[in-house]
C-alpha cells in the first residue's frame, strides 16, 4: 500500500501485518475459485523471475474455455499478497453472473524497495537499481500467463487495475500499451500533475529518475498521463473507473493542496474523459486511502468493466465506408432482385465533397448509389442543404428516395429558403424520372420516411410546421402523403395535437398506410403518457383517413422510429421506451399482439426493421451496453424476433467509436430485407477507416447470427 510520509511506523506495522493476512502455501482453495501461485521468466529483468499469485475460477480444472484476464497491482511497500482479499467479491460477482468467469493475476513488485511504480527506471544509483519493470509486467508476465492458462491473446480479454501506486501503474499500462489492455480500474491512483508534490514518496525511489538522480521532472512529464493522453489511438478504446475516497490525505502545504489524491482523481478523470479514445467512470466513496474504500471500489469497478470483457474479438463495421472527405450522414439503403444494393446518404456537410467524381452542388447533397457490375452514383443538390432519410427500391429495378431540400431542387420553386420535402424516382440506370417537392412557402417542411407503392407511386412520413392540410394543430405536425407513379401528390394528411409531432416511419399493406413517430402531448385518438411518447397510427391507402392510433412510453422520452408489415399481416413498430430498446405488434384493427424489450445498463434503441419470411422481423438499432461483445461507444444492434415475439438471437457490432448514432445520440440507420433472406444494413459510422469524419457504412446481417456476412 503507497503511504504518505506522515504515516508512523506503528501504524505501517499494523497495516503491513493486516495486509499479509492470506493464507499461506503455495495452493489453496476456498469455496468458489482457487488461488495458486507461480512465477514468469522475464527478460526484461534479465532473467529474474516474475512471481504472482493467480485466482482461477471455480470449475477452471474441469473446463476448458477460455477466461478473460484481470492484472491487478499492489500499492508501495505491498506484496501480491494483498490482493488476495477480493477472492471473495470475485467469487461473489461471478456466482451472480455481474461478470463472466475471469483469472485474476496479482504480480509481486518488490524492485527499487517496493517502489517500482511499475515504470522502466532511468535510475543508475547502486542502492536502488532501475529495473524496467514496466516490460516485465506488460510484456513478459502477460505473454507467460497467455501460454500458462486458457486466456484469450487478446486486448478486450485483459483488465489492469491497481491501488494508489498500482493504480498509477494500471492507468500507465492502459494508456501506454493499448495493444495489451482495453480497460483499466484506476483505485485512488497517486498520480499527480504536473508533477509530484515535495513530500511525495514518486520522488524518492529511482522510479521516474536518470542516471544519478532518483528523480527528474522531465522524465516524469514523459511517463505521466497529459503526455499520454493526446497520443492514444481512438481505434483502440480503453474503458476506465476511477475511484477514490473522500477522506484522503490532505496535505498541510498551501502550495500544494491541489495535489490531495480526491483533487488529482478529478482532474484525471476530466482530463481522460475528452479523449477520444477513453471512456471514463468516476467514483467518489466514503473513505479514504486504504481498502475500506478499495474493496468496495474494486467491486464497483468490475460490475462496471467486466461484463465488456471477451475472449472473443468484436465484430467490425464492414469497410470501405461510402462517403466523402467531409461529414456525411445515412440516409436510406434498399435491395433488388438480382442482389445489387442501394444506398442512400447526405454528403459534404458545409465544407462540401463529391462522389464518385459527381459534381457537388454546395453544403449537403443528396447522393444515391447502386451497387454492383452495373453500379451508379448520382449526387443531387442545389446551394443550400438536401438530407436523405429514405430509399426504396422499385419493381422495375429503380429507386425512390425521399428527404427535405431548403433549394429548389425540382426546378419549380425559385427563391426557397425554408424546409420542403422531397421525393425523387430514379430509374435502374440511376437517371432522374422525376423530382416532386412540396411545402408550406415560409415554414419547415421535412419527410423521414418512404416506402414504395405497389404501382411504383409512394407513401411518405415526416412533420409540416405550415398548414398543408387545414391549419396546423401545434408546434409541429406528422405528415403522410401517397405521391402516384408519376411523382403527383394523390392526397396528403397532417396529424398533430398542441405539441410538437414528428413522424419517423411508415409502411403499407393493402389497406392501410401505418406511421409512426413521437409527440409532446396528446395525439388525437391517444392520451399522453408522459414526457415525449412514441405513437403508431393506420391512414386508409385509399384516401389518408385515420383509423386508429395508439401511444407507447413511459414517464420519460419514448419514441417509435420504424414499421412494416409481417409476412403474417402484423404491424411492427419498433423504437425506445425507457430508454431500452422497444418493439410491439398490433393487428391491422391497431389491437396489440405481443411485446418485446431489449434492455441494458446503457442506453439502447430499435431504430429500422425489416420483415422476414415466416413472420419473423429482424430489428436493427443502436446500444452503448453489451448484448454481444461490445466494439466500443455506440455498436449497432440486430435483433431477430419470431412471428409471436421471441427472441431468437441478438448481437452487436461496430467500430472503436460511435456506429448508428449521430452527435446528438439520435439513430443515424437504417435497414431493409433482401431477397436472399438476409438484411442490408446501413448507418453512419465515426470509426471505420474513411474518407471523412463521419461516413456511411452498407453491411449485409445474416439473421441467424445477427452479424455482418
Amino acid at each position: 500500500m503507497p503511504l504518505p510520509r506522515w504515516i508512523g511506523a506503528a501504524a505501517l506495522a499494523t497495516l503491513t501485518a493486516f495486509t499479509l493476512l492470506a493464507p499461506p502455501g503455495e495452493t489453496e482453495t476456498r469455496a468458489g475459485g482457487t488461488l495458486t501461485t507461480g512465477s514468469a521468466p522475464s527478460p526484461a529483468l534479465g532473467g529474474e523471475a516474475v512471481a504472482y499469485t493467480a485466482y482461477l475460477p471455480a470449475g477452471y480444472d474441469r473446463g476448458g474455455a477460455r477466461h478473460p484476464v484481470l492484472y491487478l497491482l499492489h500499492g508501495r511497500g505491498d506484496t501480491m499478497q494483498a490482493w488476495t482479499r477480493v477472492k471473495t467479491v470475485l467469487d461473489d460477482l461471478i456466482r451472480t453472473k455481474r461478470i463472466p468467469p475471469v483469472i485474476a493475476v496479482m504480480p509481486d513488485a518488490p524492485w527499487s524497495e517496493r517502489g517500482s511504480w511499475y515504470t522502466d527506471s532511468r535510475y543508475t544509483g547502486s542502492d536502488l537499481p532501475g529495473r524496467k519493470v514496466e516490460t516485465a509486467l506488460a510484456h513478459d508476465l502477460v505473454g507467460h500467463v497467455d501460454a500458462t492458462y486458457r486466456t484469450a491473446p487478446i486486448r478486450e480479454a485483459r483488465l489492469v487495475g491497481g491501488y494508489s501506486m498500482g493504480g498509477a501503474g494500471a492507468l500507465r499500462f492502459a494508456l501506454a500499451h493499448q495493444d495489451v489492455f482495453s480497460a483499466a480500474a484506476v483505485l485512488s491512483p497517486a498520480v499527480y500533475t504536473p508533477l509530484p508534490p515535495g513530500d511525495s514518496s514518486a520522488r524518492d525511489y529511482g522510479a521516474f529518475g536518470e542516471g544519478a538522480a532518483k528523480f527528474s521532472d522531465d522524465v516524469y512529464r514523459e511517463l505521466n498521463y497529459p503526455a499520454l493522453l493526446p497520443e492514444l489511438d481512438p481505434e483502440l478504446p480503453v474503458r476506465m473507473f476511477v475511484a477514490v475516497g473522500d477522506d484522503e490525505y490532505a496535505n498541510p502545504d498551501p502550495a500544494d493542496a491541489r495535489h490531495d489524491l480526491d483533487f488529482e482523481s478529478a482532474a484525471l478523470y476530466n482530463a481522460a474523459r475528452r479523449s477520444p479514445a477513453v471512456s471514463a467512470q468516476l467514483r467518489v466513496l466514503d473513505g479514504g486511502h486504504d481498502w475500506t474504500v478499495w474493496t468496495p471500489a474494486f467491486e464497483q469497478a468490475m460490475a462496471e468493466l467486466g461484463p465488456g470483457l471477451s475472449v472473443t474479438p468484436p465484430a467490425g463495421v464492414p469497410t470501405p465506408p461510402h462517403g466523402t472527405a467531409a461529414t456525411d450522414w445515412a440516409g436510406g439503403v434498399a435491395a433488388h432482385a438480382d442482389g445489387s444494393l442501394t444506398v442512400g446518404y447526405a454528403a459534404g456537410g458545409p465544407v462540401g465533397g463529391t462522389a464518385a467524381g459527381q459534381p457537388h452542388a454546395g453544403r449537403l447533397d443528396a447522393v444515391i448509389t447502386r451497387t454492383g457490375a452495373n453500379g451508379w452514383t448520382r449526387q443531387l443538390g442545389t446551394a443550400a442543404d438536401e438530407r436523405l432519410y429514405g430509399v426504396a427500391p422499385l419493381p422495375d429495378g429503380g429507386v425512390l428516395a425521399a428527404g427535405y431540400t431548403k433549394g429548389d431542387l425540382d426546378g419549380r420553386h425559385p427563391g426557397n429558403a425554408a424546409d420542403d420535402a422531397f421525393v425523387v424516382r430514379l430509374g435502374p440506370d440511376g437517371e432522374v424520372r422525376w423530382i416532386t417537392q412540396f411545402g408550406a412557402p415560409d415554414a419547415a417542411d421535412r419527410l423521414y420516411g418512404l416506402a414504395a407503392a405497389p404501382d411504383g407511386g409512394a407513401y411518405v412520413a415526416g412533420y409540416t410546421k405550415g398548414d398543408l392540410d387545414g391549419r396546423n394543430a401545434g408546434d409541429k405536425d406528422a405528415l403522410v402523403a401517397r405521391l402516384t407513379p408519376s411523382g403527383e401528390l394523390a392526397w396528403l394528411r397532417q396529424y398533430g395535437g398542441p405539441g410538437e409531432d414528428k413522424a419517423y416511419g411508415v409502411a403499407a399493406d393493402a389497406a392501410n398506410v401505418y406511421v409512426t413517430g413521437s409527440a409532446t402531448a396528446a395525439l388525437p385518438g391517444t392520451s399522453a403518457l408522459g414526457g415525449l411518447d412514441g405513437w403508431l397510427a393506420a391512414f386508409g391507402t385509399a384516401d389518408g383517413a385515420r383509423t386508429w392510433a395508439t401511444a407507447a412510453g413511459g414517464d420519460g422520452d419514448d419514441r417509435l422510429n420504424a414499421v412494416t408489415v409481417t409476412t403474417g399481416g402484423l404491424v411492427v413498430a419498433t423504437g425506445a421506451v425507457n430508454g431500452d430498446a422497444h418493439t410491439a405488434a398490433f393487428d391491422a384493427r391497431g389491437k396489440r399482439r405481443w411485446t418485446h424489450t431489449l434492455a441494458t445498463p446503457s442506453a439502447d434503441e430499435g431504430a429500422a426493421v425489416a420483415a422476414l419470411p415466416g413472420g419473423e422481423v429482424e430489428v436493427v438499432g443502436h446500444t452503448r451496453g453489451r448484448v454481444g461483445v461490445q466494439a466500443g461507444g455506440a455498436d449497432v444492434l440486430t435483433l431477430r424476433l419470431d412471428a409471436k415475439g421471441g427472441q431468437r438471437a441478438a448481437a452487436q457490432f461496430g467500430s472503436a467509436r460511435d456506429d448508428a448514432v449521430d452527435p446528438f445520440a439520435e439513430p443515424n440507420l437504417y435497414a431493409a430485407p433482401t431477397p436472399s433472406g438476409q438484411v442490408a444494413v446501413s448507418g453512419l459510422t465515426y470509426g471505420a477507416a474513411g474518407p471523412g469524419n463521419g461516413d456511411v457504412f452498407l453491411a449485409t446481417v445474416t439473421p441467424e447470427t445477427g452479424l455482418p456476412s
